[in-house]
């Protein structure tokens, strides 16, 4: 995978972890995380969904967006 995705996926998976930052902003990462769609994106994806730092709302949409990516492939 090239480096310059894999940075970016880190940046969006810190982006939709933290807690401080509004829904709003962490769903956005979690989509974009999605529109990546790779088998990295997946694995982040699922790493967030298991997160239980996160609300249960955050975590569903991880695990919606992986399933869409499982599905597409």
């Amino acid at each position: 995978m090239p480096e310059h995705i894999n940075n970016e996926l880190q940046k969006l998976c810190g982006l939709a972890a933290d807690m401080t930052l509004t829904e709003k902003i962490r769903h956005e990462a979690v989509q974009s995380i999605a529109n990546i769609g790779n088998h990295e994106a997946l694995l982040v994806l699922l790493n967030l969904a298991a997160d239980k730092n996160l609300t249960v709302k955050d975590r569903e949409l991880a695990i919606k967006y992986a399933r869409n990516i499982i599905k597409r492939d």
